[in-house]
C-alpha cells in the first residue's frame, strides 16, 4: 500500500465495445491497442475470447504485438472459458486471465440460483485453473458494490489464497456513493489477512454519474488499480473515464498517487476512439470534450484573459489540445471582443471597441455564436465610417 502507483487497466476494447453500435473488427482493435500502449496503460483488456471467433482472434493478435503492457482476456468462472482465454493469450509477453463470478446476494440468488458456499467454491476453482495457465490472474467479484461485506472479505481471502494476484471490486450497477465504495476497500484492507498478496482494483460503472468519484475514493482507500475506458464508454451509462481519473490524480498531488499515462496523448486518443468506434464525445465531457477549454460567459472570459488559471485548472496543452477558446455569444463582454479582434490583426481604441460592442450585441442576439467572418465585416464597417 505504500507505493502510490495506480495501475491503469483499460477495458475500452472489451467493456467499452459492449456499447450498441460500437463493435470493432480485429484490425480496429489492433490499432487502438497499439495506441493504448503508447498512451502508457498498464493493462489492456483485449476482449472476451470465448464470446466469438472474432473476439478470440482479436485477443490472440493483440497478444502478438503488445510488448510493454499486460494483455488481459475476460472469462466467466467456467472451465471452457478459461481454457479458451489461455489459448488466445499464448503469444502474450505478459498474459492475464480475468475471471470471476457474482458476489452479491442479488446475483447469487437471481442470476446463478446458487448459494454463497457454492459461489465460493466456483471462484476458488476458477482461479486455481487459471493459475495453471498464467501467473497473473485477476478475480472479479461481480456486483461487489451491493455485496455483503463479510462475505466479500471471505471471498477475497479465498481467491487470493487460490492464487489471484488482483482482486477486482466492481460497482457493477453504479450504485455506490464514493464514501460507501471507499468503506468497502477500507474494510477489505483491514479484514482480509492476506490482502498484501494482491492488488485491489476499482471497476465502477457510471449509472449515477459517480464512476470517477468512486474510483478515486477507492484508490485513496487502498486500491492500486483502476479499470476504465477512453471517453468513459461502456455498458448503459458507461464506465469510469480514463482521462478523468488520470487528470484528477495529476491535479491532486496531495493524494500521493500517480500513473504512468502520458497526458499529452489523452485528447488524440479520445478522438481516435471516437472516430474508430463511431461514437461522438459529448461537448461538455470533462477533459476531452469540445467545450472543455471554451469560455463564453463575459465574467469568465474577462478573468481568463487576465489569468488563465482563474477558470482553467488544466492547461489545454497538458492533454494535447491546441489552445483555449474564447467563444463570442450574447453573454460575452468587451474584453473578449477586443481579444478576438486583436487575434485577427485589428487594433481599435476604447471608443471604437465600445461602438463595435453595441453592434456585436445586436448581432449576438440574433445568432448563437459570432464567428470570425462576422467580426471582419464589423471591422470593415468601422474602417469605412472612419474614411
Amino acid at each position: 500500500m505504500a507505493d502510490g502507483k495506480v495501475h491503469i487497466f483499460d477495458t475500452t476494447l472489451r467493456d467499452g465495445e459492449q456499447v450498441p453500435g460500437c463493435k470493432l473488427n480485429t484490425k480496429e482493435k489492433l490499432g487502438l491497442a497499439l495506441q493504448l500502449q503508447e498512451l502508457g496503460v498498464d493493462i489492456i483488456e483485449a476482449g472476451f475470447p470465448i464470446s466469438s471467433p472474432g473476439d478470440f482472434e482479436s485477443v490472440n493478435e493483440i497478444s502478438k504485438v503488445i510488448k510493454n503492457a499486460t494483455v488481459c482476456g475476460l472469462t466467466r468462472a467456467v472451465q471452457k472459458d478459461i481454457e479458451v482465454a489461455a489459448e488466445a493469450l499464448k503469444p502474450a509477453v505478459r498474459p492475464r486471465i480475468h475471471t470471476g463470478i457474482g458476489s452479491s446476494d442479488n446475483h447469487i440468488k437471481y442470476k446463478f440460483n446458487s448459494t454463497r458456499e457454492e459461489i465460493l467454491e466456483r471462484a476458488v476453482a476458477a482461479v486455481k485453473l487459471a493459475r495453471n495457465y498464467v501467473d497473473d490472474v485477476e478475480f472479479y467479484a461481480e456486483d461487489a458494490g451491493r455485496a455483503d461485506l463479510e462475505f466479500l472479505a471471505k471471498l477475497t481471502e479465498a481467491v487470493i489464497k487460490a492464487g489471484a494476484t488482483v482482486v477486482n471490486i466492481p460497482d457493477t450497477t453504479g450504485f455506490c456513493l464514493p464514501h460507501q465504495y471507499a468503506e468497502k476497500m477500507t474494510y477489505l484492507v483491514n479484514h482480509v489477512p492476506n490482502i498484501d498478496k494482491a492488488i485491489l482494483s476499482c471497476h465502477c460503472h457510471n449509472d449515477l454519474g459517480l464512476a470517477t468519484a468512486n474510483s478515486i475514493a477507492g484508490a485513496i482507500a487502498g486500491a492500486r488499480q483502476i479499470e476504465c475506458t477512453i471517453n468513459g464508454i461502456g455498458e448503459r451509462a458507461g464506465n469510469t473515464s480514463l482521462e478523468e481519473v488520470v487528470m484528477t490524480i495529476r491535479k491532486h498531488p496531495e493524494l500521493n498517487l500517480y500513473t504512468k499515462i502520458d497526458p499529452k496523448k489523452l485528447l488524440p486518443m479520445s478522438r481516435l476512439v471516437s472516430d474508430t468506434m463511431r461514437m461522438l464525445v459529448q461537448p461538455n465531457k470533462a477533459v476531452v470534450g469540445d467545450n472543455a477549454f471554451s469560455h463564453s460567459s463575459g465574467i469568465h472570459q474577462d478573468g481568463f484573459l487576465k489569468e488563465a488559471t482563474t477558470y482553467e485548472i488544466i492547461a489545454p496543452e497538458e492533454v494535447g489540445a491546441d489552445t483555449s477558446k474564447i467563444v463570442l455569444t450574447a453573454r460575452s463582454g468587451r474584453s473578449a471582443l477586443a481579444y478576438r479582434f486583436k487575434n485577427l490583426g485589428y487594433s481599435f481604441d476604447r471608443n471604437q471597441v465600445d461602438d463595435l460592442y453595441e453592434r456585436f450585441l445586436k448581432l449576438a442576439d440574433s445568432k448563437k455564436e459570432v464567428d470570425d467572418s462576422d467580426l471582419k465585416i464589423m471591422a470593415a464597417t468601422i474602417a469605412v465610417e472612419a474614411i
